[in-house]
């Protein structure tokens, strides 16, 4: 549980060094552990969730070593992964349980994939269907984990993704890679591009057409390790940058940040909002990567529609904090991703602002927040629903509330913990 006191009369002021970036944690484990020769990560995200993927590797024969963030692993090959003489436990990391089903899916061995009670109710249908296409054998618990899945020779294919979703995607190409010819795959929408810049890194031939949604995988690649530093979490910056952006006075940088643009939704929302952001980018032959500055601002309303959705799907909560903070009416729609990650977040999002007087509608895809109306307290027991994302936002929402009303302080309850470098 987090209470919030003190009040920064003079602002937020300082420079922080943010968590690696997770979705980049995950995948510079798993291509290092399917490459030949060895990886080294450095400033690697030790949360749960990269933990689950680091252990379920080494369950898998894959030998890694681990000293804090800095990380190193003996790739065996693409097809060197040995079975597992007990269940792979996926823990909370619906990354790490997806994009391994792509992996499995070729193996010439069984395994089943367990988690947690929240794991265990996220649908799995929707890597395993087109999994499937491809020829993998995979059986689900009513569309849940378990999974089981058994090792086939995969198949090529060219398939439409149903879904906008960079887990589904990536599963996808991690299976293509053991296929007999090339696959294609076409998405709706850009999803983040994580999977398809490491795997070029690491060797891979993989290109994306000038439509920038359809991906061809050729077969079968010589991959080999990398020495790379993982750059710093967008999604973790977000919460310093909207805190910023809210609490006046304030001026923080945040250093070494991911640029990669399909994760930096937040960061156009927020200056098409009004936010005072300054970009220092530095050169790199990797993900980009630089510097943000990020100061007090106010804000303007804005509106956000299902193209915009994919590269701010994990800091939604932010924006929704944003809009209640903003001169109008802000309307977020095509959302409905939020529906199935952690928690219902659509729904706890409403539930929790409303508990402070903030005018929100929910929508079966997003929501409607009036950010003129005065905020009245109605519970200032605020409940994070098991899930990071929304804690953190709740945590903003408290600071700026005990520092700006006189209330009583809100506390947030299921609380995860972040760790961060500061200066």
């Amino acid at each position: 549980m987090k209470t919030l006191n003190g009040k920064p009369s003079a602002g937020l002021h300082g420079t922080l060094v943010v968590p690696g970036d997770k979705s980049i944690s995950h995948r510079g484990i798993m291509l290092g552990a399917i490459s030949e020769g060895t990886t080294h990560l450095s400033h690697f995200l030790t949360s749960a969730d990269c933990l689950s993927t680091l252990a379920a590797f080494q369950q898998l024969g894959v030998q890694i070593e681990r000293d804090d963030q800095e990380v190193t692993i003996h790739g065996v090959g693409l097809h060197g992964l040995q079975a597992s003489a007990q269940p792979l436990d996926m823990g909370n990391s619906g990354t790490t349980t997806r994009l391994i089903s792509g992996l499995l899916a070729g193996r010439s061995f069984t395994s089943t994939l367990i988690g947690d009670a929240s794991l265990s109710k996220r649908p799995m249908k929707r890597v395993s269907v087109p999994l499937g296409e491809m020829g993998a054998q995979i059986a689900t618990t009513d569309g849940h984990l378990p999974m089981t899945i058994t090792g086939s020779q995969l198949h090529s294919v060219t398939y439409q993704l149903q879904v906008a979703s960079a887990q589904v995607k990536s599963a996808l190409i991690l299976a293509a890679l053991q296929a007999d010819q090339p696959s294609t795959f076409v998405e709706q929408l850009p999803t983040r591009d994580h999977t398809e810049r490491m795997l070029t890194q690491f060797g891979g031939d993989i290109t994306t057409a000038t439509d920038g949604v359809t991906i061809t995988v050729q077969p079968q690649p010589h991959l080999t390790g990398q020495t790379m530093t993982v750059p710093g979490d967008m999604s973790s910056a977000a919460f310093f940058m909207v805190a910023a952006s809210l609490v006046p006075n304030s001026k923080i940088t945040l250093k070494d940040v991911g640029l990669n643009k399909t994760r930096t939704g937040l960061l156009d929302i927020l200056q098409r909002m009004g936010g005072k952001v300054t970009i220092d980018a530095e050169p790199t032959d990797g993900e980009p990567i630089g510097d943000l500055t990020i100061e007090t601002a106010d804000l303007h309303p804005i509106t956000i529609g299902a193209a915009e959705i994919p590269a701010v799907i994990d800091e939604l909560p932010l924006v929704a904090l944003l809009a209640a903070k903003a001169d109008g009416v802000s309307r977020i729609t095509g959302a409905e991703e939020l529906r199935v990650k952690e928690t219902d977040r659509i729904a706890a999002i409403v539930q929790e602002f409303k508990k402070l007087g903030i005018n929100i509608e929910e929508l079966p895809d997003g929501f409607v927040i009036d950010g003129r109306t005065p905020w009245h307290v109605t519970d200032t027991q605020l409940g994070a629903h098991d899930d990071h994302r929304i804690g953190w936002c709740l945590v903003l929402l408290a600071y700026w509330w005990t520092n700006h009303l006189n209330w009583p302080v809100p506390t947030v309850s299921a609380f995860p913990t972040l760790n961060f470098s500061t200066t």
